[in-house]
């Protein structure tokens, strides 16, 4: 599922990048990399919005709590890739980034580590983003499942 990046496909079709907007490390990140001029089109999708769940119609995209729990992409064609190997297809889009992905993808043995060290942060995003929120003055994590899907629930 996890194809090797190649220059054509970094300069392909949208990349389609799901997010949990409700999140203020994910928010950040993202506002980052929507500063940069990418180097093929990008759609942005928050996950705390109820359109962006009501547009989920591919029969092969991971549910909204597992879109919600990893950082997932869908490439030009249709296939989806989650964690460390959602990040690599980002950065092959992103300026100067894609020399970051590239590297990663030409070590052997790099991306695998890249999954286990993203692995590890998701033991921690909890706290941190407890401790983010304290630190913005946000109150408690926000709750969209009622509005994009009621039978999900709350998310982290």
């Amino acid at each position: 599922m996890n194809q090797p990046l190649s220059r054509p496909e970094a300069a392909a079709a949208p990349l389609e990048v799901f997010f949990d907007g409700a999140c203020p490390l994910c928010r950040r990140e993202i506002a980052h990399y929507r500063r940069l001029t990418p180097r093929q089109p990008i759609v942005w999708r928050d996950l705390s919005e109820p359109a962006t769940c009501a547009a989920l119609d591919d029969p092969r995209a991971p549910d909204r709590a597992a879109l919600l729990a990893r950082f997932h992409v869908r490439d030009a064609v249709g296939h989806w890739h989650a964690g460390a190997a959602g990040f690599l297809r980002l950065w092959a889009a992103l300026p100067r980034w894609w020399l970051l992905a590239a590297a990663v993808q030409a070590l052997p043995g790099a991306p695998w580590l890249a999954e286990r060290a993203y692995r590890r942060f998701l033991r921690w995003r909890p706290a941190l983003q407890a401790r983010a929120r304290r630190l913005l003055g946000e109150g408690a994590e926000a709750d969209c499942g009622a509005a994009c899907d009621p039978d999900r629930g709350r998310h982290g």
